[in-house]
């Protein structure tokens, strides 16, 4: 059984830094169902991670769901602990945090889901247009970082909301999420990246619907820029004010279309996707004011080498940074594509959204459950489970993988899920193994990588 006395010391004490976030009861479940999502391969739903536990026969599968529908713990708090974990473990004392937002959609099935409806489903390879599938849809904010043992960047969840059509709009509840996690991570600063859909979370509420929205003062939002956007140049105090009110917007500059014809291009070498490769930059200080209305942000127009897009530019960035180099702007939004991964990782590997629970509360805890615990595993595997050995194994019963060179989250999970069968053969006797058991142990450990 795992439960809190028969887990690794490693995973143990991680998730006893947690333990303020729970009632003793209440804490006692999070670890076994914590642990039980990691060591069950397949179908974890909610009495599924009872049955990786080993609980199955111990506890009533009814206090696994009255943890998700009825128990006193917020799932955003242990988000924000989790957050600060994550950062003073492994970020440097004076970096800054970036942050990539996102949603998601779990599919679901039946009609008395709570915020269950017809939604877009970008992971579904459909015909474009068709795209939509029955689910829930989460906005998701995670903490990019490079872990020591890989080079490429890892989003790490932490929140994630469940939004409702017609109810708060997905960029007033990421922007509200953020500025909870910028007063947990306070005094560093936070950079943001997302795609389009939240290129305007910093801006000004000009409609009814997006009142709440704006970050603080020291979180800066880059995202990708429409490409229908109106620019205006930044307007010109008169040497001589005449009467009335001073002028606000300056000249029309035109979509970014219009500003790449126009646009000074620039050479340089940016590292983005693992790769160091040229490309041609040009950027702009303008006002977006439907949007933004009178603040100042930038426009990064990038072009790859020998590009032959028609609208003249291969990639439109807007940014509230007006510091940072453009080089640097551009790999922070590449490492957004992390996000996107991990949610793969999430519906792959972790069996986020495999759960089938209905009623409200249960809905808006079980997947950002699921999230954290994912970000738990990559956690631990830094700090306690890595080994170049990992790679090299992999390597050898997988001889096509020939440029494997760092872990994927899938070997994380897999050390963690064998670390789990070792202490639960181990604390069920003191006796040496017999053989049966040493077979049962030899196929668990199978098991693992299913």
């Amino acid at each position: 059984m795992l439960q809190v006395q028969t887990l690794p010391a490693s995973l143990a004490g991680l998730l006893w830094t947690l333990r303020w976030c729970f009632t003793e009861p209440s804490f006692r479940t999070f670890t076994a169902l914590v642990a039980g999502m990691v060591a069950q391969p397949a179908r974890r739903t909610v009495c599924g991670m009872l049955v990786g536990a080993g609980l199955s026969r111990v506890w009533h599968h009814s206090r696994a769901h009255w943890f998700f529908s009825q128990a006193r713990w917020s799932v955003e708090q242990v988000g924000l602990v989790l957050a600060r974990l994550i950062v003073d473990r492994l970020l440097s004392p004076d970096a800054p945090v970036l942050l990539a937002v996102d949603d998601t959609l779990m599919r679901r099935s039946g009609r008395k889901v709570a915020g269950a409806a017809w939604q877009h489903n970008g992971a579904r390879k459909a015909p474009k247009g068709s795209q939509v599938s029955w689910g829930t849809c989460f906005v998701v904010v995670g903490i990019v970082l490079t872990l020591p043992c890989t080079t490429r960047p890892v989003c790490l969840p932490v929140l994630a909301r469940l939004w409702r059509p017609k109810g708060t709009s997905k960029t007033v509840l990421a922007c509200q999420m953020i500025d909870v996690l910028a007063g947990r991570l306070a005094p560093r600063p936070i950079h943001v990246v997302a795609d389009a859909h939240y290129a305007g979370a910093d801006g000004a509420p000009t409609r009814r619907q997006l009142h709440g929205r704006g970050l603080p003062e020291r979180v800066s939002l880059t995202s990708r820029l429409r490409v229908n956007a109106a620019l205006h140049a930044i307007a010109e105090r008169p040497a001589r004010q005449r009467g009335g009110r001073p002028k606000r917007i300056g000249a029309r500059l035109g979509t970014p279309t219009d500003l790449a014809r126009r646009a000074g291009w620039q050479r340089y070498t940016v590292y983005r996707y693992r790769r160091r490769v040229p490309v041609d930059l040009a950027e702009t200080c303008c006002l977006w004011y439907g949007t933004y209305r009178s603040r100042t942000v930038r426009v990064v127009l990038v072009r790859d080498v020998g590009s032959t897009a028609k609208a003249g530019y291969d990639l439109a960035l807007i940014t509230t940074d007006l510091h940072s180099p453009a080089t640097e702007i551009l790999a922070r939004y590449a490492a957004r594509w992390s996000i996107e991964v991990a949610f793969e990782d999430a519906r792959q590997h972790t069996g986020v959204g495999e759960a089938r629970n209905r009623t409200q509360r249960a809905v808006e805890r079980t997947v950002p459950f699921g999230l954290i615990t994912q970000s738990i595993v990559v956690l631990w595997y830094t700090q306690y489970g890595h080994s170049p050995d990992i790679v090299k194994d992999r390597r050898a019963r997988a001889p096509w993988y020939r440029t494997k060179t760092h872990p994927s989250y899938l070997d994380m999970l897999v050390k963690l899920r064998r670390v789990l069968i070792v202490a639960r053969f181990r604390a069920s006797t003191t006796q040496p193994p017999i053989p049966e058991e040493t077979l049962d142990l030899h196929l668990a450990w199978a098991d693992t990588a299913a």
